[in-house]
């Protein structure tokens, strides 16, 4: 899914309020937590993810192998912070600026 400037502006506005759901640590990315991370983009539609300092992938790197896996759009990374944003199947509560 490709966001326009205004949409991805929009989201990143709805994740300054949000706290990060998941960290991601020295395991980096299991199975388990790719499967998590796809049921909480469900429910949520935007999630925020932190990289702890014990993890040795680059956050851009796991942004985007996340967004892949998952089927969702990587809204910004900052630092060792990554939000993700997927819409919902049924019943999305998140409605993009056109």
């Amino acid at each position: 899914m490709n966001l326009t400037s205004k949409q991805r502006a929009y989201l990143k506005s709805l994740a300054n309020n949000i706290a990060p759901i998941f960290q991601i640590g020295k395991a980096s990315l299991t199975p388990e937590m790719v499967s998590a991370v796809d049921e909480a983009l469900e429910k949520r539609e935007l999630i925020k993810l932190s990289v702890l300092k014990n993890c040795f992938d680059q956050p851009n790197e796991l942004a985007n192998t996340l967004a892949e896996r998952s089927n969702a759009t990587v809204v910004h990374v900052i630092g060792k912070k990554i939000v993700l944003y997927r819409p919902a199947k049924k019943n999305p509560n998140i409605h993009l600026p056109t």
